[in-house]
């Protein structure tokens, strides 16, 4: 495999947890709130995962309860916010606060450490080699070679595409971003689908953590790294259209995995290297900024 062709395979695998994460958040996004607490669930997700491994020796389990888990904290953040009418925003900053310090503090309930978990006898995630594809260059490297965690984000995007478009709960759930009275003129509860919106999102992180965690088999303190946070910004990138969210995804996997291939061969500081993906985020989020004001001026 060359270099080129390492820096496309990895960059699929590390945007993985980006799309699942943007691909939740998406749903809160058209219901019309800002959802800031994806970096929480996937940061509670990927604990809870490791810790239900490290119990029951089961990935399944591992799985369901990292969902569970990240289900629990969208749902504490929709009460709080839908019922309790507090600000979304502080209220997923405080949910952010609250996995980071919950998780080391469960670490060193149950494990003694510092909010360092390691899988005894970890195993690799399975990796799949699709006939044909795996031989042709490029496509081999994009569609080939992955775990399952990488198909499965692709099949729940495409799942959230027809949900969004082709169902009434999709035309409903836009509603209350948009149209929100016109729901209410209907007999609906617009708080309804924007909670059944952070539902969906916890689910979608829940699977996007413990893909953090378990395809390294271990969980450190603050793993998620603002993956969270660019999930966001994948959104946004993406225009809040599931065909275009998967393409800044991927982009944003380039941009990183470029950065860890680059390590040790340009001859810059390894800090700097580790900001480019951070940078190429703050750059995006003022690109996105100036191009929807300068659309609101034409309109």
């Amino acid at each position: 495999m060359s270099h080129y062709d390492h820096i496309i395979h990895s960059a699929v695998t590390i945007m993985t947890p980006l799309l699942l994460a943007a691909t939740g958040g998406l749903f809160t996004e058209l219901a019309g709130m800002l959802n800031i607490a994806l970096e929480g669930m996937l940061l509670i997700s990927a604990f809870t995962a490791v810790t239900a491994v490290y119990y029951t020796g089961s990935v399944v389990i591992g799985i369901a309860a990292a969902i569970i888990s990240s289900m629990i904290l969208a749902g504490l953040l929709a009460s709080v916010t839908l019922r309790l009418k507090s600000n979304v925003f502080i209220t997923g900053l405080a949910a952010n606060l609250f996995a980071a310090g919950i998780t080391v503090v469960l670490s060193h309930y149950f494990f003694a450490t510092r909010g360092v978990v390691v899988l005894k006898n970890a195993h690799r995630l399975t990796l799949f080699d699709i006939p044909v594809i795996e031989n042709i260059p490029v496509l081999s490297d994009i569609f080939s070679g992955h775990s399952f965690y990488v198909y499965l984000s692709w099949l729940l995007l495409f799942i959230a595409a027809i949900v969004i478009y082709k169902t009434p709960f999709g035309y409903r759930l836009r509603a209350c971003g948009r149209h929100s009275q016109a729901l209410v003129s209907l007999g609906l509860n617009p708080d309804l689908y924007r909670y059944i919106a952070f539902l969906i999102s916890g689910f979608a992180c829940g699977i996007g953590g413990s893909f953090l965690s378990l395809n390294l088999g271990v969980f450190v303190p603050n793993m998620s790294s603002g993956k969270g946070w660019i999930a966001l910004v994948v959104i946004f990138l993406g225009s809040r259209k599931p065909q275009n969210i998967i393409a800044a995804a991927f982009v944003f996997g380039l941009i990183d995995s470029f950065s860890n291939y680059a390590q040790g061969l340009l001859n810059i500081p390894a800090d700097f290297i580790l900001a480019i993906p951070y940078i190429f985020t703050l750059l995006m989020m003022i690109g996105v900024s100036i191009h929807e004001k300068m659309k609101n001026k034409v309109m």
